[in-house]
């Protein structure tokens, strides 16, 4: 035993003389130790796991030219070849961290995200039609969000101290004009479409990418939806009309059609909730779309979608010049609207985007005055009386076609960059109470070009910077712009980030041709934001400034006796904004809560100084609260929205002066609005249910606060009238079907 336990003692002896130690520490980037991970010898069975400290060691007996191999959750893999002779050996490691969609920061300076993909969702489209103050409609449920303002008296996004023009809407890359109805003056009419229509949502109240343009302040960027998931029909039935459609998926899943058509008539409203204008052509709408969607080799999809409308009213209003006398107001309106988009993955990661659309707008108004039995008159004086007879007629055609090219780098970076052709012609007939006709046509081609990359250099710091050129045919000018954001995380679920533009804009239309030599108007964008996400709740907190340059000033030439136009305007715009919604404190709550406070100035048009424009208030707030109860099968839905008094002005021309002076000025009432609405669910808890139904009873401003958007003024200025809503508040009843896909689970999972 003795001799053959000393030969045991031998051959260890000589077998850890063969043996060579390999240790070392592994830490991350910020060089910090990491526990846990496995280190080994690749393709063999020498290896360690790190202790608390990072440090490991092992022993092989491996000889000759070798490779250390580490592999971690969150981390790229690490390889280094090594020479095994006879000494020790260390090797210090410093793992990268892999930059994945689960774990990456996200950028989100300036804008409120919902689709599928973001983890920054905010308003889906159940949000949309579930919110009261909404009544159905995109922008509407928008004005629910801190940086836009609630003016009832026109249509559009007034956001973050900018005009409704100084908004611009995107369906799947291309711009949309005329997304709003044509309706009354002094009434903001809703959009178009349909928030169902819609699987994703940006809505940039400033320092949006590059890859869109042609808004001083804000882009709304929605994506339509790709094929639905089974073939289905739906039929709705309400207090304003009736509608329907048909979505038919191929039994293959690779193509789909849909068609849908819309009815509106508020004649049983009207009569029901009388209106502060005299509608002696009840307002009548015809709408309808079809779609046809099909996937492409290699994992492509193509999309169309074509829309056409028809509105006819006619109302008349009292005659804030007159005792006795009466404006009737006509209108019938014409539009259409086509877009096609085509995304294809290429070779080498590299994806294809390419959009067109094409949209004609048409409006043929008439006004005139009549006596207390509605018969015409024509009044030549004074003569501003005349003046008020008239016809017009505008018609608008918009083009634009997008090509895009983009490729996937390491990890979520990557690269885009693309070109832009647009062409649009405005073209208005006018004619006068005694027959004299003016028409004017204005044209315009713009070409531009961007480029975009996303720079991920962990999971907690990002980048996305971009350029963007322009060319305008019309003023024969270029500009080129930088556009950047950042987002560094600051936790688990916090991060903090920052957005810088500069934004260009053309003159309005209505303002060209001009005998000027006009330039874009400007705007810089700067905004810090810090957000914090958890599956259930948001927070986001935003300082923003925004300057502008060269707004365009209008003003009376003496010598021509003409109105002149020039960018001699100026502005600025600077606050902070806070967003809180909340899906987990209160069981089958859902619930948020905005702020803004607005501090902003600007001097164009007709403005005889910088001042408050009359369309932006100091402060805004919106609440909105949702329960659904599972037992009543019902959602409860309330929202009130605020907002601190706006300015109101007369400005007229002083021919003494031989300026733009005020005559009267002052600030209207606070807004007030709280709207209520319910949702009956009857199909739900019903088994293997292929039918889906709501029953809808929706009331905006419930206690019928007084609400005053801004004053008019007689001709002459010596007295003013109160522009408010058509009604107190409005009644909206309706019952909505859908055969084929049950939606309960969807109704569900947004409450619970």
């Amino acid at each position: 035993m003795n001799k053959t336990f000393t030969i045991l003692l031998i051959l260890a002896v000589m077998a850890a003389k063969g043996q060579v130690k390999i240790s070392g520490k592994v830490v991350d980037n910020k060089n910090k130790p990491l526990r846990g991970i496995s280190v080994v010898l690749k393709d063999t069975y020498d290896g360690a796991t790190t202790d608390s400290l990072g440090n490991f060691s092992f022993t092989t007996s491996e000889k000759g030219d070798q490779v250390i191999e580490i592999t971690a959750s969150g981390f790229k893999s690490f390889e280094q070849k090594i020479t095994i002779a006879g000494a020790n050996i260390t090797v210090p490691v410093a793992l990268k961290e892999q930059v994945t969609d689960l774990k990456a920061v996200v950028i989100s300076a300036g804008s409120f995200e919902a689709s599928d993909k973001k983890k920054g969702a905010v308003l889906t489209d159940i949000d949309i039609v579930t919110t009261p103050s909404a009544n159905g409609d995109v922008t509407s449920a928008l004005k629910s969000l801190p940086g836009t303002q609630q003016v009832g008296e026109s249509e559009g996004l007034f956001v973050r101290g900018g005009t409704a023009t100084e908004s611009k809407i995107f369906i799947d890359g291309t711009q949309v004009n005329n997304f709003f109805y044509s309706g009354t003056p002094g009434i903001a009419q809703r959009g178009r479409f349909n928030p169902f229509l819609f699987k994703g949502t940006v809505f940039s109240t400033g320092g949006y990418s590059a890859l869109y343009g042609q808004a001083l302040s804000s882009a709304l960027i929605l994506e339509s939806k790709d094929l639905p998931e089974k073939s289905e029909a739906d039929v709705g039935v309400s207090v304003v009309g009736v509608g329907g459609g048909l979505q038919h998926l191929s039994k293959d899943k690779k193509s789909s059609w849909g068609i849908n058509a819309n009815y509106v008539n508020l004649w049983l409203a009207f009569n029901v909730i009388k209106q502060k204008q005299d509608y002696f052509k009840i307002p009548v709408v015809f709408d309808g779309d079809v779609n046809f969607r099909f996937k492409t080799k290699g994992g492509g999809m193509v999309k169309f979608y074509s829309y056409i409308s028809s509105t006819t009213l006619g109302s008349r209003t009292a005659d804030i010049d007159s005792v006795v006398m009466k404006d009737a107001f006509t209108l019938s309106n014409f539009n259409q609207y086509h877009n096609v988009n085509w995304k294809q993955p290429l070779k080498n990661k590299w994806k294809l985007n390419v959009g067109a659309s094409y949209s004609t707008n048409r409006d043929n108004i008439s006004n005139e005055m009549q006596n207390a039995s509605n018969v015409k008159q024509v009044i030549t004086t004074p003569m501003f009386y005349a003046y008020k007879n008239f016809d017009l007629i505008s018609t608008g055609h918009f083009f634009q076609n997008r090509i895009m090219l983009d490729k996937k780098l390491s990890g979520l970076s990557a690269i885009r960059f693309g070109t832009e052709l647009s062409i649009s012609s405005e073209k208005g007939a006018y004619t006068l109470y005694d027959g004299t006709k003016y028409s004017s046509t204005v044209k315009e081609t713009m070409i531009a070009g961007f480029g975009e990359s996303d720079i991920y250099i962990t999971n907690a710091l990002a980048a996305k910077l971009g350029v963007r050129t322009e060319h305008s045919q019309l003023l024969d000018k270029w500009n080129v712009v930088p556009r950047a954001s950042l987002a560094y995380q600051l936790g688990k679920y916090s991060s903090a980030g920052f957005a810088y533009g500069i934004f260009y804009q053309n003159p309005e239309t209505k303002y060209m041709p001009s005998s000027s030599l006009l330039n874009f108007s400007k705007a810089t964008h700067y905004i810090l934001q810090y957000q914090k996400l958890t599956g259930l709740q948001t927070l986001r907190m935003e300082l923003f400034y925004k300057k502008y340059e060269d707004l365009y000033k209008t003003g009376y030439n003496t010598n021509s006796r003409e109105v002149a136009i020039n960018n001699n305007g100026t502005g600025y715009a600077k606050g902070f904004e806070a967003f809180w919604r909340d899906k987990k404190t209160i069981p089958t709550v859902d619930y948020w809560i905005s702020y803004s406070y607005l501090d902003t100035k600007r001097d164009f048009l007709n403005f005889p100084s910088l001042i408050q424009p009359s369309f932006a208030a100091k402060h805004t707030a919106a609440f909105v609260f949702k329960k659904f109860i599972m037992k009543w099968k019902t959602q409860f839905n309330l929202s009130y929205n605020f907002a601190s008094g706006r300015p109101y002005y007369r400005i007229a021309y002083d021919n003494v002066q031989q300026k733009n002076v005020f005559t009267d000025m002052g600030t209207t009432i606070n807004y007030n609005s709280c709207s209520f609405s319910v949702n009956y669910l009857p199909t739900i808890g019903r088994k293997d249910t292929k039918n889906f139904a709501v029953w809808v009873l929706g009331i905006n401003n419930v206690f019928g606060q007084k609400q005053v958007y801004t004053y008019n003024y007689t001709n002459d200025g010596s007295r003013k009238e109160a522009v408010t809503p058509p009604s107190k508040r409005f009644v909206f009843i309706g019952c909505f079907l859908s055969f084929g896909t049950d939606r309960t689970q969807d109704a569900i999972n947004n409450n619970l």
